[in-house]
């Protein structure tokens, strides 16, 4: 829509989980080093937590494209809520596997041959839990726990890397058992207000445009509204280049991310 108008060959602030935009702070590469040697180096599981709109799954998303889709299988788990055999055929559905097996103990057996085989071919397994803080069921955190038991005496068979809300972390810790199997923990905080500046022009790079389309005051108020959160900072701008295009402004100026942002605070009135 407004593409062309900005010199861009995408949409910048998009909040969809495109590994391309993720940006590195210093502290965001720590957290994607951290876990990434988690799931590279056959640890086990690896937890990552923070709240809503700090950029978790778009993190997630962009560990997994740190393997080779050739050789590594995906268990995306997006809507975690299920008794304990429902998870355990949706992570097979997810591998490939069709199963129609009803009987939990040929289940299980079952989702163990394709990791095996997986591992046999040289293809990495990796199942990634997102929103885990939907997670309830007691009987579910122990079927995550059992997971981990896939392995041969040298080698977990899955990569197991848990996504969600903090509440996500509680409740792990409550299941002693897991707790003490979670190799990795990160927690991803929101941006500093120093950080945010470069967050935006990373984002207008990826999209095509080197030069900013913000001004300096702007990005003051941005950082006043969005408390560090991506996933704010993102909605705000682009609902700036939306009217910054219907209203041919050649930037966006404070007193205009003024207005945009009241307009915000007060629901669109």
């Amino acid at each position: 829509m407004y593409e062309k108008y900005w010199g861009l060959q995408e949409k910048p602030f998009e909040n969809t989980p495109d590994p391309r935009f993720l940006f590195h702070s210093d502290d965001i590469a720590e957290v994607f080093t951290r876990l990434l040697y988690a799931l590279k180096n056959n640890r086990g599981a690896a937890m990552l937590t923070g709240g809503s709109g700090c950029g978790k799954t778009l993190m997630a998303r962009a560990l997994v494209q740190e393997f080779d889709p050739e050789t590594t299988e995906v268990a995306l788990l997006t809507n975690p809520r299920w008794n304990p055999d429902e998870f355990l055929r949706e992570i097979l559905y997810q591998l490939g596997e069709e199963s129609s097996l009803e009987n939990r103990a040929q289940i299980v057996h079952r989702l163990n041959e394709v990791v095996f085989e997986n591992f046999s071919a040289g293809r990495e397994t990796i199942v990634l839990i997102d929103e885990g803080q939907l997670l309830e069921d007691p009987d579910i955190f122990e079927e995550i726990r059992l997971l981990l038991n896939f392995q041969l005496n040298d080698a977990f068979l899955i990569h197991l890397l848990l996504v969600g809300q903090p509440l996500l972390a509680k409740r792990v810790r409550q299941v002693e058992t897991l707790d003490q199997r979670i190799a990795v923990r990160c927690t991803l905080q929101p941006l500093a207000d120093e950080e945010v500046p470069d967050y935006m022009a990373h984002r207008l790079q990826v999209a095509g445009r080197e030069e900013s389309i913000f001004d300096l005051d702007a990005i003051d108020l941005i950082c006043g509204y969005a408390d560090g959160i991506p996933r704010k900072i993102n909605n705000i701008c682009d609902i700036a280049l939306v009217i910054g295009f219907s209203r041919k402004l050649k930037a966006i100026d404070a007193d205009w991310m003024q207005r945009l942002i009241q307009a915000e605070n007060d629901d669109g009135v």
